[in-house]
């Protein structure tokens, strides 16, 4: 194929995309699956959607056998010595969480070329213990674990980055295992694996950094700062899975990190102590502080107007609100404001006191911004569960809520569908004011608590919970953007589930798209705005995360 032909195909369909009924004509089954190879390429413009597919193996768990791994007995956590109750088949596999609560098993990750109305394009499969093309070195997700995967471009938009683990595919609990220079003997599960960035360009080639962060828990997102000289990953996760107080190690190693890239494949990595690159303690607004290191439990992240931002939407810690790093400290006294104009990124890690880490635990350098929830998750008589961020422009801001998770009884699906925070939330900038005002919530179309079938899943009862197999949506995760040439945005985004599954991670979900009309702020003019259905994750599948393939103008796509 000629690139004559190349660039009149991604103008027909990217044109394909300005229409609501187009986008809507996108759902279709997807394609095999194409491993690494050097002829594959991403096209700007074009949508990547994380995707990863468990490797169903009835052998990759063996009833009776003892979880977590090599779990300590000072953590007085370790699973009962009848050992899991079902065996590796999916989706009853994740029926262990109920004897396991660090249950999870890695799995391959594939990042699906698809246009902006759906169509798959082609996919490619990240390097893992399985190809044998994994020479740099290689990145697994867990199946189960719902806030990973995130997607974002590098500031110059010419890359892709995400965060997951350095293990090999079929590994058990390594999302809740130590890294090898952070353990924390209290930790359940007894393992250590690195947690790594993977840096992918137009042409599928991958570069990965190791680190130590996230020690017991997760990193969810990434973006490349590698603009006016700077090279460095911004990356938000959460750390600690053992008792009170944590160890000085996780309580530096969570939140919001700052990694320098490495050039060195995987084998030759030797990553040092993790670097903090910023804080937050509910002691700013005043507040008795919290479980040192849990204020910092942080999912989404975007930087928008040379300021970075961040999510935190879930543990009993904290506040769920969006925050961002305030680089020149006069932003909020009183714990929340507005970025001051003008300010920098940031590029270097946050100092802090290692003596006093246990005791009082990071500065903070960051805000909660104006409008936004203020009032810590003990407390809040409303509570959001805000997870990604895209902002249309400087005073428009779309943020996706994942809704509460609650699958606490049979009225599940009812509950989910009461919501009034889940969805894609509309907020707009009070210029006179100073703060951000919610202006209206998009649920249409997303059939927030209404079951659906997925081909092979089972139907009925989950014995083991009780609750009906069938997953719901309950809300929104990851969210991307663009501004279009007709006074609207569309917005492409990942559902969450609730289900009676053992662990909603595990739904399949769907990917969807709404258009809605930048100027308007009234719910009465949203009325007839709703998502639609573009693709859904089939029978041992999930859906992560999205964004515009690395090569996209980024300064056409919302980002200024």
């Amino acid at each position: 194929m000629t690139m004559t032909l190349l660039s009149g195909f991604r103008r027909r369909h990217l044109a394909a995309a300005l229409a609501l009924t187009s986008l809507a004509a996108g759902v279709a089954a997807y394609a095999n699956d194409f491993s690494y190879n050097r002829d594959f390429h991403f096209w700007p413009g074009n949508l990547v959607v994380s995707r990863s597919v468990y490797d169903n193996k009835a052998s990759n768990v063996q009833v009776g056998q003892v979880l977590p791994p090599n779990c300590p007995s000072a953590s007085g956590a370790c699973g009962a010595s009848s050992g899991a109750t079902y065996d590796g088949t999916y989706p009853y596999v994740w029926n262990n969480v109920l004897y396991d609560a660090n249950f999870g098993i890695t799995s391959r990750i594939y990042l699906d070329q698809v246009t902006p109305n759906g169509w798959l394009v082609d996919s490619l499969e990240v390097p893992n213990s399985q190809l044998p093309t994994a020479r740099e070195g290689q990145l697994v997700t867990s199946f189960s674990s719902k806030s990973e995967l995130g997607l974002h471009l590098s500031l110059d938009g010419r890359y892709l980055s995400f965060v997951g683990y350095v293990a090999p595919v079929n590994a058990i609990d390594v999302s809740n295992a130590n890294t090898p220079l952070v353990v924390d003997p209290t930790n359940p599960d007894g393992q250590s694996f690195y947690r790594g960035v993977a840096v992918v360009d137009r042409d599928g080639q991958f570069h990965f950094t190791q680190t130590n962060a996230y020690s017991g828990d997760n990193g969810r997102a990434a973006i490349l700062n590698n603009i006016d000289g700077a090279d460095v990953l911004y990356t938000a996760g959460n750390a600690g899975n053992g008792s009170n107080p944590q160890p000085a190690g996780v309580v530096q190693g969570t939140g919001a990190q700052l990694l320098v890239p490495s050039s060195l494949p995987e084998a030759l990595q030797d990553p040092g102590t993790t670097t903090p690159l910023a804080s937050f303690s509910v002691t700013a607004l005043g507040q008795k502080a919290d479980k040192i290191g849990k204020d910092d439990n942080f999912r989404g992240i975007a930087v928008f107007n040379n300021v970075l931002y961040y999510t935190k939407g879930s543990g009993s810690n904290g506040v769920n609100t969006v925050y961002f790093v305030d680089t020149t400290g006069t932003a909020c006294p009183k714990g929340v404001g507005v970025p001051v104009a003008g300010a920098a990124l940031p590029t270097t890690p946050l100092s802090f006191n290692a003596s006093t880490l246990t005791i009082s635990g990071l500065p903070t350098n960051m805000c909660i911004l104006a409008g936004f929830p203020s009032t810590p998750v003990k407390t809040a008589t409303t509570v959001s569960y805000p997870f990604a961020l895209w902002f249309a422009d400087a005073n428009t801001l779309y943020v996706a809520d994942e809704g509460d998770g609650y699958t606490g009884g049979t009225d599940l699906y009812t509950h989910a569908a009461a919501q009034t925070t889940a969805g894609l939330q509309k907020w707009v900038f009070n210029t006179t004011t100073k703060s951000w005002t919610l202006a209206y919530t998009i649920q249409a179309g997303l059939d927030l608590g209404q079951p659906y079938t997925v081909r092979d899943y089972p139907t009925g009862t989950n014995v083991a919970t009780n609750l009906p197999w069938s997953p719901a949506t309950d809300g929104l995760r990851q969210i991307t953007g663009r501004v279009d040439g007709d006074g609207k945005v569309t917005i492409w985004a990942i559902t969450s589930t609730i289900s009676g599954g053992g662990d909603v991670g595990a739904d399949p979900n769907r990917l969807v798209a709404v258009r809605d009309e930048l100027s308007n702020t009234t719910i009465a003019g949203a009325a007839r705005e709703q998502f639609v259905t573009l693709r859904s994750a089939k029978f041992g599948e999930v859906l992560r995360g999205v964004s515009f393939a690395p090569g996209t103008d980024v300064r056409e796509h919302g980002w200024h």
